[in-house]
């Protein structure tokens, strides 16, 4: 089950299925699709992704399905694919709290996200070894592109799953805290975004993708720096921002 709540200017998704761990099968793929096609009408300024209970996501949901007539292309293509570029596109800053299994899938929520916080005893990386299936949901490329080839292989020929320390450490991951403390971490950094320069963050995300994607080299990603640097100029942030700093009190940002 998916469930959406906004408040405060911030969207809470919540993937709320814990007695099969958060896997998720093909309702689940367009349901999570929709709440953030909703989040992203309603305007919210952050989104915060989490699941319930011992595990983040352990990935598709297989209870059900039969090998000879596994529809994969429809899945992952048709479901999986689209679902993580509406993610990583949304129109605002994403975090998600990640605890116990993020596999598979799972795995691939969090590429698609911009700030991701995990428990330090998370479980993270790639069980297809005893499957007989490859890592999907974009997790060769995180593990190749911060781990590198050689320790990614490892991991995967190996089925070794990561602590959430050993990710952030490794450099997947945003920070790794006692589960205990997760969701108030990450509570507190939606709140600081949704009441910041709105614009601002969405310039830096919208470079970081071309950097990631490889789009931008150095003078290329400078150039859209200022060309984002000159377009924000014009914007009731940037105003409040340089009056605050001259004025020596606090910023109040709209996100215009």
């Amino acid at each position: 089950m998916i469930e959406l709540a906004i408040d405060d200017g911030i969207a809470r998704v919540t993937l709320n299925a814990p007695a099969r761990l958060n896997a998720l099968g093909p309702h689940d793929l367009r349901a999570l699709d929709a709440a953030y096609a909703s989040a992203e009408e309603a305007g919210v300024r952050a989104l915060v992704l989490r699941g319930t209970g011992r595990a983040f996501c352990v990935g598709r949901d297989i209870s059900g399905v039969d090998p000879a007539t596994d529809d994969v292309t429809g899945y992952l293509d048709g479901l999986v694919a689209p679902l993580l570029r509406r993610m990583s596109a949304f129109p605002a800053p994403t975090f998600a709290a990640a605890q116990g299994a993020c596999l598979g899938v799972g795995l691939g929520l969090l590429v698609a996200t911009d700030v991701v916080l995990v428990a330090d005893d998370a479980r993270v990386g790639s069980p297809f070894a005893a499957l007989g299936a490859a890592l999907d949901s974009g997790g060769h490329w995180l593990l190749v592109s911060r781990l590198g080839p050689h320790r990614a292989l490892d991991l995967i020929y190996s089925g070794r799953l990561l602590s959430g320390t050993e990710a952030v450490a490794g450099g997947l991951f945003s920070r790794a805290l006692p589960a205990a403390e997760l969701d108030d971490a990450v509570e507190a950094a939606a709140s600081a975004a949704a009441t910041g320069a709105t614009q601002a963050f969405l310039a830096s995300k919208r470079i970081v993708a071309g950097l990631r994607d490889g789009d931008l080299d150095l003078w290329s990603s400078v150039a859209a720096e200022n060309a984002a640097q000159a377009a924000l100029r014009d914007t009731a942030d940037y105003r409040e921002g340089f009056a605050a700093f001259q004025q020596k009190r606090r910023p109040r940002f709209t996100g215009r």
